[in-house]
């Protein structure tokens, strides 16, 4: 078989998605079985993955395109996703002490790559046991009972401990610029198939040099696994809908890529406990897929409900108080899930005998949907000067916003939560030409899917169209910049991309008709080349003008080195105890999970409480470890008994918080561990 530049591309674009699909089904029971090692992962895992990228990939049906493709956008895709990878992996950042999510992931990686097993013991034992004044929660870590729950979901940990096996800190630092490399590449894909192999070098590009999806990238968050498997699962889903099967056709690859379609979407839950939300859209589609009799529906339903199964097993057996913290969102969204369930289950069955309604025969309503979506635009357009938008309900919220008030010279407000700026985010990030150009480009889509025409269209409009207007009304974040555009990146910001995109190919196939029609002019026969050109450049500019602000630094450099110094200061039998309450919850996760010594904090203690742990943990025959950010703390607790040393120090540039407008420039960080070392019998 010849290989063809449309084929080689549709199969190549998939692979992200079928790999790390393949890989969490491994590792996750692992995890969840307490044998997560290296060995098992290898010896298991790298056959699946291998066996799923060799097998499934060859299921994928031929593009329609295949036979006039060129290799030129081939070419342009891989260089794009390529050159994205290195230039985000020559800025990685070393994001370690807790700040915000990232370092989260990151000792959340470190703990699992290096032990295989949840919880984490708090080793109570091997400290002062249960001495009152002792506290093993910190940030992102939940202490209950005698164990400690990690925060956020296992997903994006279990694919970056990769890394971390096969590269310790810096392995695992860099495995997300890869992975939001793959994620270029599955969206290429995407827009290859939904609006044509040309024209997804463009989709690409924007993608890769828009600000959110370099800053992501740069950081162990999860956002990158994320968008591979939801755009990802689009993708198989369109490959598994090419072909008509009927409910009663035998199994075949379609059936397959349907499952697999399934199975990455409900994955995603692994990774994101709130793609629930996402997910919504499509157990309406296999709905309709029922009615239209389709054989895709049931094995998409099939992979769908064990993806899912995975993932909650993964929130309520692996994450519970993360769970629990979240309830006051994460309960009426269940129970929003369970209602439209419901709802498609009734409506299936009423609708069976008569199949799909034809609204293509209501008059007008085509046009009427199209108006609303762009309408629905203008609403959040115009929605800062009539909603102001307040209350975070968390005054740890309001403070830290009034003081990025403060910075800027805005009037104090700690409430304002920015929601009714969601639309102007995605304009700083894409440019204003990327949001009207999407806005005429859904509401184009959505006239000619109420037409019953471009019917690929109908999962991915019914997804992405439903997850960029729920995430506008309620982005539900801290509204900082470049913090609050995390919740954009996975689909939000690439919905706006890829109906911009279509929106420019219609538009350029619209000129080259009316160019060919009747007597064309050289001007009017260079028209689809201008405007496809200058379109392009629209896209372009504001996109890479924003990511300027802030893409040119590294974020906590030094940190690596300053944590192996740390963990060298540390001998085998210490037992550290950080007696400095302002950092021990951004400290404690790197002791414990990286260092792998046994962690507790004080909080307040006086001299007299610290010679009584020392002595307990003396007791146990181990070496007693003071830690502090101040050696002078250590002075006055200790009475100087021990010369405080300072194994871990940074100083190096973090990322700025903005509200009204993109962020630009960067703050400095400084952050420094003192120790003062008790030996055993000492």
């Amino acid at each position: 078989m010849r290989l063809l530049p449309g084929r080689f591309l549709a199969r190549t674009t998939a692979l992200p998605v079928i790999a790390v699909s393949a890989w969490l089904l491994v590792a996750f029971p692992l995890l969840a079985l307490g044998s997560l090692t290296p060995l098992t992962a290898a010896v298991l895992g790298t056959p699946a993955v291998l066996a799923a990228c060799l097998l499934v990939p060859r299921l994928i049906p031929e593009p329609p395109e295949q036979e006039d493709a060129p290799w030129w956008p081939v070419v342009l895709v891989l260089l794009v996703a390529v050159a994205f990878a290195a230039v985000q992996i020559a800025y990685h950042a070393e994001a370690l002490v807790i700040r915000r999510d990232p370092a989260s992931y990151a000792m959340y990686t470190a703990w699992i790559a290096e032990n295989g097993y949840l919880p984490i013991p708090q080793q109570r034992e091997l400290i002062a046991g249960d001495d009152p004044s002792l506290s093993y929660e910190s940030l992102a870590h939940y202490q209950r009972g005698d164990v400690i729950w990690p925060q956020f979901m296992a997903g994006a940990p279990l694919v970056a401990s990769i890394g971390y096996w096969l590269g310790g800190l810096d392995g695992m630092l860099v495995t997300t610029p890869v992975l939001g490399a793959l994620g270029v590449l599955t969206f290429a894909g995407l827009t290859a198939r939904l609006v044509g192999i040309r024209w997804a070098p463009l989709a690409a590009l924007v993608l890769a040099v828009c600000l959110p999806q370099q800053w992501v990238s740069r950081f162990t968050y999860s956002e990158p696994v994320t968008q591979i498997l939801l755009l990802g699962g689009l993708v198989l889903a369109y490959d598994a809908l090419v072909r008509r099967a009927r409910l009663t056709d035998r199994w075949s690859s379609a059936h397959t890529l349907a499952a697999a379609a399934g199975l990455a979407f409900g994955l995603g839950l692994v990774v994101r406990i709130d793609a629930i939300r996402d997910l919504l859209p499509v157990i309406g589609f296999v709905g309709l897929l029922l009615l239209a009799r389709r054989g895709q529906a049931l094995p998409l339903l099939g992979g769908l409900a064990a993806g899912v199964g995975l993932g909650l097993y993964a929130g309520y057996g692996l994450s519970l108080p993360y769970l629990e913290y979240l309830s006051d969102s994460l309960d009426p969204l269940l129970l929003i899930s369970a209602a439209v369930i419901a709802v498609t289950v009734a409506a299936t069955a009423a609708l069976w005998r008569h199949g799909i309604p034809h609204v293509e025969r209501v008059r007008r309503l085509p046009d009427a949907v199209a108006a609303l979506a762009l309408a629905a635009m203008v609403l959040f357009a115009v929605r800062p000067l009539l909603w102001p938008d307040h209350g975070h309900g968390s005054d740890f919220t309001d403070g830290w916003v009034a003081y990025v008030q403060q910075r800027e010279g805005l009037a104090v407000e700690g409430s304002r939560t920015y929601y009714d700026m969601s639309l102007y985010w995605v304009g700083w990030y894409v440019g204003l030409a990327a949001v009207l150009f999407a806005s005429l480009g859904v509401a184009l889509v959505l006239r000619r899917l109420f037409q019953r025409r471009d019917l690929q269209w109908l999962l991915p409009a019914m997804l992405l169209v439903w997850t960029v207007g729920t995430t506008l009304l309620r982005p539900a974040i801290t509204p900082d910049h470049p913090w609050a555009s995390r919740r954009l990146i996975a689909l939000v910001i690439p919905a706006f991309i890829l109906f911009a995109v279509w929106f420019l190919a219609w538009l350029t196939r619209y000129c080259a008709v009316t160019a060919h029609s009747g007597r064309s002019t050289a001007v009017a026969r260079a028209l689809p080349v201008v405007v496809a050109a200058s379109s392009a450049v629209a896209l372009l500019l504001p996109t890479a003008g924003t990511a300027a602000g802030i893409m040119g630094y590294r974020q906590d450099v030094g940190s690596v080195a300053a944590t192996h110094r740390l963990c060298t200061a540390l001998s085998e039998d210490a037992s550290v105890v950080v007696v400095d309450s302002d950092m021990a919850g951004n400290y404690m996760p790197l002791l414990r999970n990286v260092c792998g010594v046994p962690t507790a904090s004080m909080d307040q203690p006086t001299p007299r409480d610290v010679e009584r742990v020392v002595s307990e943990i003396h007791e146990r025959e181990r070496d007693a470890v003071l830690a502090a950010s101040d050696w002078r703390l250590l002075e006055d607790l200790t009475g100087g008994e021990a010369e405080p040393e300072r194994p871990f120090h940074v100083v190096a540039r973090m990322d700025p918080s903005t509200l009204m407008e993109p962020p630009t420039g960067s703050w400095a960080f400084r952050g420094s561990v003192w120790v003062s070392v008790f030996p055993d019998g000492g």
